[in-house]
């Protein structure tokens, strides 16, 4: 089994639209490819599973700080599979804050014994990329490096003269590029890349890049220096019986942000799961509770507002007491109103107050959320690790139930309060992942369970 990481030496180099281009190339051979992506982007692993066919996962050193729970969000995946293709987060070596290791691609790299080739952007370069290689090489000498890719090369000799600074300079092999071609660049907005559920025309520019990549990188020289044992390590996850429980949880165009891990791990709980969709769907499944996920209500608000039977079904769930927890746009969703731009769009109501678009990003980061009174997720004082990425703020009257806070290099940096326990509702703009303390999850499934026999 061949594993690598494509990671670059700086946000903006085209990780993306390369590790697309990598894995259409793998598929197209034959090949049986897991892709997966270092931090919380949930963007760019729904592009990587189109082009794949199978689910791409997270991996993320901050929401899993303990390192068996890491390896086995890594491992459960790759079981029988040719190639795990890793997409880095930031450049290599950046994270939270100026630790090395922490929350980087680097630490990752590390820890699951993956090497690393390292993508350099070509443009407005030639010489100076062999100090930039060298410089990664030298930063860290516990990072296995299997090689360099340049991209955005204006032309052949351009490339060459690249490849011969690098190769003078640094024993690290270069293994192809990919020209300077702006009609296979992946279209962006404030959260990143455009969601693949939103692109036409995408079998069309996988295709494209597949062929490039297949053309000017030296796949079969990477795969040759990638070659890794598999290494099926016992699942560390404590595992109940929740079999009576089942959950039905949005997904789609409009809500799709989920980690894979915690579907699976609720479904290793014996939970049934069953999706629906807020925008087409008339009314609820059966359920003992409801997720609500993230994703971009905004982008959908006027449909989700015409789709009344659904969002009264959602207020009359609640209304019932039945739990429900709501992600980011989950929350959105639940307010009275959502307002975009100029409209004010009519949401469920479950909760008192409006969600307004804003320009600027609003704590963007990872962040601790410490409960001040009892959640979905347990006691008072129960600490969760979270990620916040939204260009919204929530205004309302209510009570909010997490105190949270942003550290780097261990100093508290802001502080802030979120989140809403509204009956068995909680909904907040955080984004967690369960392996980071399974008794989260327990405490969630106990509240179902209860809920259900009163």
């Amino acid at each position: 089994m061949k594993r690598f990481m494509l990671a670059g030496v700086s946000s903006g180099v085209g990780k993306t639209t390369l590790t697309l281009g990598v894995l259409k190339a793998l598929v197209k051979r034959g090949l049986s490819v897991q892709a997966y992506k270092v931090g919380p982007d949930y963007i760019d692993t729904a592009y990587h599973t189109r082009v794949v066919g199978r689910a791409s996962r997270n991996i993320d050193t901050f929401m899993i700080p303990d390192d068996k729970h890491l390896r086995w969000s890594f491992e459960q995946a790759v079981q029988g599979v040719d190639v795990a293709v890793v997409e880095g987060v930031m450049g290599l070596y950046d994270g939270l804050g100026t630790d090395k290791d922490c929350a980087s691609s680097s630490s990752v790299a590390k820890k699951l014994n993956i090497p690393v080739v390292l993508i350099v952007d070509g443009k407005a370069t030639s010489t100076s990329a062999a100090a930039i290689v060298k410089g990664f090489v030298e930063f860290d000498n516990e990072v296995e490096f299997a090689g360099v890719i340049i991209n955005r090369v204006a032309s052949k000799n351009h490339y060459e003269l690249i490849k011969g600074a690098i190769e003078r300079y640094t024993d690290v092999p270069v293994l192809g590029y990919l020209p300077k071609n702006i009609s296979v660049e992946m279209p962006s907005r404030h959260l990143g890349l455009v969601p693949d559920v939103e692109m036409d025309g995408l079998a069309e520019k996988f295709d494209t890049l597949g062929e490039l990549a297949e053309q000017y990188i030296d796949l079969d020289k990477l795969l040759s220096l990638c070659e890794a044992t598999e290494n099926l390590i016992e699942s560390p996850l404590i595992v109940k019986d929740y079999s009576d429980l089942t959950i039905a949880y949005a997904l789609d165009d409009a809500f799709h942000f989920y980690y894979k891990d915690n579907l699976d791990y609720l479904e290793q709980l014996g939970v049934t799961l069953v999706p629906f969709s807020p925008l087409k769907d008339a009314s609820l499944p059966k359920a003992d509770g409801y997720y609500i996920g993230g994703g971009f209500p905004e982008i959908y608000a006027k449909e989700l507002e015409e789709n009344v039977c659904m969002r009264q079904a959602i207020k009359n769930a609640h209304d019932i007491n039945k739990p429900i927890y709501a992600e980011c746009g989950g929350l959105m969703y639940l307010g009275d109103t959502l307002e975009v731009s100029d409209n004010v769009y009519h949401m469920t109501g479950v909760l008192s107050g409006k969600s307004v678009m804003t320009e600027r990003l609003k704590n963007f980061g990872y962040c601790y959320a410490t409960s001040v009174d009892h959640t979905l997720f347990g006691v008072p004082g129960t600490v969760i690790r979270g990620h916040e990425f939204h260009h919204s703020v929530f205004d309302t009257e209510l009570p909010t139930t997490f105190q949270l806070e942003k550290k780097r290099d261990n100093q508290v940096v802001s502080t802030w309060t979120g989140g809403y326990q509204v009956g068995n509702t909680l909904a907040s703009y955080l984004h967690i992942h369960f392996y980071q303390n399974e008794e989260l999850v327990f405490a969630w499934l106990n509240r179902l369970r209860e809920a259900k026999q009163s």
